[in-house]
């Protein structure tokens, strides 16, 4: 597994005629119908069929194995990755936008596999290109031996900017709400149809900031502006970063049955309040490994200890958001569920200082509130309704703090 590196330069060096041929500044375009993820003999082969040549390049992670692409840039529009599987032997793929000028395809394979060659071909009439993986068998030792993000000079993802500079400008007494739209880029959280969860959750966070703004006493943070993908552990960061007076992650998932309906309020537990919810977490906190980070350095009994520094020091605050939450759902006559407070081990509430929520604000897979959350007039009240339940928190928060004071 060493010869990913080899393998990774033959690649670079391999596409120069490609790239000669086409002008790659502008963004490449994937012909999804011409593309295919495919097995023959044991063998694994990826076709992409792309508008232009682009600079690319392949890397591995275990735990599960994947096969990683990243590029310099691909529009993925007409799939979101599974529809171009045709083999057992790839059980997910995803692709989308990654970072600012990044695209990414991730392969999580059924068994460990390596690469055995790649090519990026280019037209003969000097239009499009096309790129072929062949990947081969290989034993689960030595994939984990060359399992890794390569550095490179030029290829590694810049660091992530100081996220002590997304402090906004706190007036007296404003209080500071990091909104947080689930998904994002290469994540596209749940789907109906055309409709995906990234896409309706950035349309309420802009809605509900517009909403805590006009209350003249907040300010609001976003943990993304944009289809760009955000790491649940830069979440938190940026929560920590902004001073968050309180952090509110939005969802809208989708349920294999359909019969869940209604907003739902997760707070933070070790042990989640139901199967559902415990399903429903595994799912979210999956994003990252789907999105092809390299999770090798994650140390759980950290996430233990803060765990339980929440739940001393913040667990309180964030009940009481949640009934506030709850109430202001229920005076503006908005559906919630059965059981519309829930727990939940959710890694973005993990924040020891913060109180923080998750609002699921109903299930794309249920008739609906698939209608409700597409409709702008449906979202804006739902959006009043969450700022009025902040606003309530924040009158009996100051008030619980001044008792504590005493």
């Amino acid at each position: 597994m060493k010869s990913w590196i080899t393998a990774l330069a033959l690649c670079l060096c391999g596409m120069g005629a490609a790239a000669q041929q086409s002008d790659f500044g502008a963004l490449a375009r994937l012909d999804a119908e011409a593309s295919a993820i495919t097995a023959t003999r044991g063998q694994i082969e990826v076709k992409l069929a792309l508008s232009q040549g682009v600079p690319f390049r392949i890397f591995s992670l275990d735990g599960p194995p994947r096969i990683v692409v990243d590029f310099r840039e691909v529009d993925w529009a007409g799939t979101l990755g599974p529809e171009l599987i045709e083999t057992d032997l790839v059980t997910s793929a995803r692709v989308g936008g990654f970072r600012p000028g990044w695209s990414r395809m991730v392969l999580e394979l059924a068994e460990p596999f390596a690469l055995a060659r790649a090519g990026l071909v280019g037209g003969a009439d000097g239009t499009g290109a096309v790129l072929r993986l062949l990947l081969e068998r290989t034993d689960a030792a030595s994939f984990a031996a060359g399992a890794g993000v390569p550095h490179q000079p030029g290829w590694d993802l810049p660091e992530p900017a100081d996220v002590g500079d997304l402090s906004p400008t706190r007036g007296d007494g404003a209080l500071v709400v990091v909104l947080d739209p689930g998904h994002g880029g290469i994540d596209p959280g749940a789907g109906q149809g055309d409709i995906l969860e990234k896409d309706v959750m950035l349309a309420f966070g802009r809605e509900l900031k517009e909403a805590l703004l006009r209350r003249g006493d907040t300010q609001v943070v976003m943990t993304r502006e944009d289809d760009s993908f955000v790491s649940l552990e830069r979440r938190v960061a940026i929560a920590q970063g902004a001073g968050a007076d309180l952090f509110l992650s939005l969802h809208a998932d989708s349920l294999g049955e359909g019969v869940a309906r209604g907003a739902t309020i997760y707070k933070l537990g070790e042990e989640a309040s139901d199967a559902a919810s415990a399903a429903l977490a595994e799912r979210h906190d999956r994003a990252d490994l789907l999105a092809g980070l390299d999770l090798s350095g994650t140390d759980d009994v950290v996430a233990d200890v803060l765990m339980d520094l929440a739940r001393m020091e913040t667990q309180p605050r964030s009940d009481l958001l949640a009934r506030a939450l709850l109430i202001g759902l229920e005076e503006e006559g908005l559906s919630t569920n059965s059981k519309p407070i829930r727990t939940a081990s959710f890694s973005v509430l993990k924040s020891p200082d913060i109180p923080s929520l998750l609002l699921e604000l109903g299930f794309l897979s249920n008739g609906r509130d698939l209608s409700n959350l597409t409709d702008p007039e449906w979202r804006a009240r739902m959006a009043q309704a969450v700022a009025d339940g902040i606003g309530a928190w924040m009158i009996a928060d100051a008030a619980n703090a001044d008792l504590v004071r005493q």
